[in-house]
């Protein structure tokens, strides 16, 4: 009896994940032999934004929240450089001419224009296909995922939202290295997206029961008989307190691994992991204790606490909001805030009721977010703004190992502490952005050498014409008077802006008109916001 290709495909399948779920057990029971979780280093000790700058650090002892309200530039008339800058940073960059049509609006006009957007994002232009024009498939696909949200990072009507969730993949960092489920991910995805202006208590509490976050940090494996303190020490360390501030201590970790108890999913060979619930009887409902600095009397705290309580416990902590305030603001200004900042942020976010749109409207209109160093772009950002610059849609499943070459692939975190913002400019991630850049302008590349009945290019154009041509191909990008001058000076210098001979007149020109191109994209200031 024959078996068809489908069949044996689809066995193969069912073995291959039966064998990834032993392997998964397996490495579980090894880590529990230990009765150690594994401590990632906390990604708030590593560089971030331009080079030289660290991400912010809250400090051990915060100024006491205060009700003034943060420093704001107000509501001015917007500049060009302001509205550019707000687009990278709260965005994936201008489209053509998006940036110019904002000059003179009121500031909080186009922020709140960001942070308050009305109903379902619109996608504007071609849904996104592979190499073949086949519709992009991001449950089943390798790097069909990646390039599924990077065309929501190009064509939605609502930046600030994508951008949002690309900054809480990275808060609460899961790699499908380990999920090993691009459909988990992808609901964890849309988890962020669907809560990334609400409340963070309440999107912490989302994130805790969620399936890929319960198979990354072992929450289906924590059960009373042996306690897994994953995603304990995590919850704490990475996304609500942070590292050697006095915190928590590891006796907190045990604790609270304890309270985290209870979690669990149905294994088959066909679905692999799901049904993912909190199952009381694997709950340890005998009391915990929490150490002084959980409570505001000075003393340790005690209680029959179940995982909700994990997340109010912590989003309660007295050293929570500066954590939350600071963490935020390093996602958006490498510069840390100021005392008189944090200590009115604070005071936004507890009153608000831990409103993240709060705080974020606040850390758009502050000074410092238009007056600060500048910030250096991740290659996602940077791979979106230059598709939406030339308004080129994802027709490619390309970028996702191109992405992955600058250091970057959606979807896949090196680990909970998520990416080292501090890593993205260096000899091989710096020569992956040029060819990412290449690869964008691949499609509209002026032929040199065009084939029979094609039009040539210009044979005439004067250096100072091909300089403009370039620069109005990206949309007029901001350039130093030192960017502008060297590549000036390329486009005058340059073969084609000396030779005479008449063959070399169109194609030197072409070539000139994509060396021009590439050197404004790769330019310092296309690397920063």
């Amino acid at each position: 009896m024959k078996v068809s290709l489908a069949s044996r495909r689809a066995g193969e399948k069912r073995r291959k994940r039966a064998k990834e779920h032993e392997q998964h057990k397996a490495k579980h029971k090894r880590r529990r032999k230990k009765h150690k979780a594994v401590h990632h280093p906390a990604k708030l000790t590593k560089p971030h934004g331009t080079v030289g700058v660290a991400l912010p650090i809250a400090p051990a002892s915060p100024p006491t929240p205060s009700p003034a309200p943060a420093p704001s530039v107000g509501s001015p008339p917007i500049t060009l450089a302001q509205a550019r800058r707000l687009l990278w940073r709260a965005g994936f960059g201008p489209t053509a001419g998006q940036a110019e049509a904002l000059v003179g609006q009121p500031l909080e006009q186009v922020v709140f224009s960001l942070t308050r957007p009305s109903g379902p994002a619109t996608l504007t232009g071609p849904e996104p296909v592979e190499e073949q024009g086949q519709p992009l498939d991001p449950y089943d696909v390798w790097g069909d995922d990646h390039c599924w949200w990077l065309d929501r990072m190009v064509r939605s009507d609502q930046p600030l939202v994508e951008r949002m969730t690309f900054i809480l993949h990275d808060w609460f960092a899961n790699s499908n290295e380990k999920v090993n489920s691009q459909r988990m991910m992808l609901e964890q995805n849309e988890l962020f997206r669907s809560m990334c202006f609400g409340s963070f208590h309440d999107l912490f509490l989302a994130v805790t029961g969620n399936p890929a976050m319960l198979v990354f940090l072992d929450g289906i494996y924590n059960e009373k008989h042996n306690p897994n303190e994953n995603y304990a020490r995590e919850m704490m360390e990475l996304f609500s307190l942070g590292a050697d501030r006095g915190a928590y201590t590891q006796e907190d970790v045990k604790e609270m691994a304890r309270v985290l108890t209870g979690w669990t999913a149905e294994w088959s060979a066909n679905e692999g992991l799901h049904e993912f619930e909190f199952d009381t009887a694997r709950h340890d409902k005998t009391e915990k204790t929490l150490s002084a600095a959980f409570g505001t009397s000075g003393n340790p705290i005690k209680g029959n606490w179940d995982w909700e309580d994990a997340v109010r416990l912590c989003v309660e902590h007295p050293l929570h909001a500066s954590f939350f305030v600071t963490k935020l603001w390093g996602y958006f200004i490498p510069s840390p805030p100021d005392e008189a900042t944090l200590a009115s942020l604070q005071s936004l976010y507890t009153s608000s009721g831990y409103s993240i749109r709060a705080v974020l409207e606040a850390i758009l209109q502050h000074p410092d977010f238009y007056e600060g160093p500048e910030l250096v772009t991740p290659p996602v950002v940077y791979n979106a703004g230059l598709l939406r610059a030339i308004g080129r849609p994802i027709d490619t499943n390309a970028w996702a190992w191109i992405s992955a070459n600058a250091g970057q692939q959606l979807f896949y975190p090196p680990n909970v502490s998520g990416w080292d913002f501090g890593a993205w400019l260096d000899t091989s991630t710096t020569r992956a952005r040029w060819e990412m850049a290449s690869a964008v302008t691949s499609k509209t590349y002026a032929n040199p050498w065009p084939q029979t009945g094609e039009a040539k290019y210009s044979e005439t154009e004067e250096p100072s014409a091909a300089l403009a041509s370039a620069m109005s191909y990206w949309g007029e990008p901001l350039l130093s008077s030192e960017s502008a001058q060297c590549i000036a000076r390329f486009s005058e210098t340059c073969p084609a802006g000396t030779s005479k001979t008449k063959w070399e007149l169109s194609p030197y020109r072409a070539m000139r008109q994509n060396a021009l191109r590439m050197l404004i994209a790769t330019s310092p200031d296309m690397q920063v916001s």
